[in-house]
């Protein structure tokens, strides 16, 4: 009798556990859709490493439209049309690829990098993809695009202890947010694959490559950023 009721005991934990984890993230993002997002994994790992903790959260509205221009037409063009949050196209190419040996070139959407920012850690490994995927239909479901953008844009990593827009802006350029230009804009948008190397305010070759190429996407995207204004 002890043992069958020790393992109803571990059952009922288990069972507990689960639906911890099935409805907390739901209910987070709700959450989320009302409230300032108060930090994120990475911003608690970084800031144990050593790093500074630069963020001030502020409404979309108070950002520059072309920032978000610019992360659409850097990161994800096809943002606006996504009703899952994936990009089915390059997810496909990914899988191929991966099927022939290739190295993964990475097919990670706006809200694909929202959901890993509210709830997970760095890192490719296999479970915190698996984990992302699962997460990332809720965000793109719960979340109105204009939310999904303006939590991105709060929370994504511009350089080492520097987070969201606000902070970005008055770090690099010396002003706030809603007064960045297209090029500076542009620039944030260009760092966001290794932030941690490349400077916005101090910008290699490559990066002020990148970025006239990104003003010059957000000139041709036209109608797949309406889901921005």
């Amino acid at each position: 009798m002890h043992l069958s009721a020790g393992r109803a005991g571990w059952r009922g934990w288990l069972l507990r556990l689960a639906l911890l984890l099935l409805l907390a993230p739901p209910a987070l993002i709700l959450t989320f859709r009302f409230t300032p997002v108060p930090a994120t994994p990475l911003m608690v790992i970084r800031s144990v490493q050593g790093e500074g903790w630069q963020r001030d959260w502020v409404p979309l509205g108070a950002i520059a439209p072309a920032l978000a221009e610019s992360v659409v037409a850097a990161e994800d063009n096809l943002f606006c049309r996504q009703a899952l949050g994936f990009d089915l196209g390059a997810l496909r190419g990914e899988i191929a690829g991966w099927v022939e040996g290739e190295r993964p070139r990475g097919a990670s959407t706006v809200t694909m990098q929202t959901a890993k920012n509210l709830f997970l850690w760095p890192g490719r490994d296999p479970l915190r993809k698996v984990v992302e995927a699962w997460l990332t239909p809720q965000v793109a479901l719960l979340l109105p695009k204009q939310r999904v953008i303006e939590i991105y844009l709060n929370s994504v990593e511009f350089g080492p202890g520097i987070y969201g827009a606000e902070a970005a802006a008055r770090a690099f350029f010396g002003k706030p947010a809603a007064a960045l230009t297209r090029g500076e804009a542009a620039r944030l948008a260009a760092v966001l694959p290794s932030p941690l190397t490349w400077s916005a305010a101090r910008p290699s070759p490559h990066v002020l490559a990148r970025a006239a190429t990104i003003e010059r996407r957000v000139g041709q995207l036209g109608p797949l950023l309406d889901c921005l204004r």
